[in-house]
């Protein structure tokens, strides 16, 4: 009789494996063509789509080496040879701004990659086995949400130091917690699914339910989560760098950029709104896009 029920149990997971497969088919065809009827997410899709090639491709595109020093041009205008002009060292501007697009996506993408292995992690531990793993994990995220955003990435750049790798860290380190917080949320309600009570029944580990169960259907979320932090690294990225605590030049960066012209401003104007409208284009790209992401996956939203 034990072996009849164990098997009857085997079988009722089996088909629960095999209907949620065709349900999540089901689900993402559907998000998918939702989405496409979203006409402004679709064209920030094609926008970003663009920066990441210009970013690939910027030592085809770009005129000139971005730290090429060109001292008969120094704080030139626009001309045919310096189509947006040259800034104090003489250096093509336009290079420098297409050189940026590798900075900031690098920085947006890598951050967000480090906050998701974070923040997916510790939230599914928390919200599966609560107790005080739960309590543990909650007043981590607790500490690291109390202080500002800024603030706390200038405290670790200053403590780690200036470069690239530490400025993914503290992007990372800055937004893992609305990840985390998100994820536990949902690991929360799901843990209680007929499939995952079948998991458990058919002898599934703990790590097999969170990896294999839990995670997959947080996908949505987590998708969202990324496309919608990816421009507040950005943000945070040209903060830091405009406060000489980022990318240092020569190293191209829209921020740096932005903070060395604010003494020419008056008479080469190009040099910070260039930057700016970069920086810009690039948010609410990835922002709109990212609503639209959200508006197409969330059962809630669905009309």
């Amino acid at each position: 009789m034990k072996i009849l029920g164990f098997l009857g149990k085997q079988k009722k997971f089996e088909a629960d494996v095999l209907n949620g497969e065709m349900e999540y088919s089901s689900y993402y065809k559907d998000s998918f063509k939702r989405f496409r009827k979203n006409k402004m997410a679709m064209c920030c899709l094609v926008v970003i789509i663009l920066l990441i090639l210009l970013a690939v491709f910027a030592p085809l595109i770009a005129p000139y080496d971005p730290t090429y020093q060109d001292y008969a041009s120094v704080l030139q205008g626009p001309s045919a040879k310096h189509l947006l002009g040259a800034d104090e060292f003489g250096r093509d501007i336009l290079s420098r701004i297409i050189y940026g697009t590798r900075v900031s996506l690098s920085i947006g993408i890598f951050a967000q990659v480090l906050a998701s292995i974070i923040g997916i992690t510790l939230g599914s531990l928390a919200g599966y086995f609560g107790g005080w793993v739960d309590t543990t994990i909650s007043r981590i995220m607790e500490v690291f949400a109390a202080f500002p955003d800024l603030i706390f990435a200038m405290a670790i750049m200053t403590f780690m130091g200036q470069g690239v790798v530490n400025l993914y860290i503290a992007m990372g380190l800055l937004t893992w917690v609305r990840t985390a917080r998100l994820i536990r949320g949902s690991v929360m309600q799901l843990k209680e699914k007929e499939y995952v009570e079948a998991s458990k029944a058919s002898g599934g580990t703990s790590f097999r339910i969170i990896v294999k169960h839990l995670i997959p259907n947080c996908l949505s979320t987590i998708i969202v989560l990324i496309t919608l932090g990816i421009p507040n690294a950005i943000m945070y990225e040209a903060s830091l760098s405009f406060l000489g605590l980022g990318i240092q030049p020569p190293t191209p960066s829209w921020g740096n950029m932005i903070s060395a012209a604010q003494t020419f401003i008056g008479f080469l104007p190009l040099y910070s709104i260039m930057p700016g409208i970069a920086i810009m284009i690039t948010v609410i790209a990835f922002n709109i896009f990212g609503d639209g992401l959200r508006d197409a996956l969330d059962p809630k939203l669905r009309t």
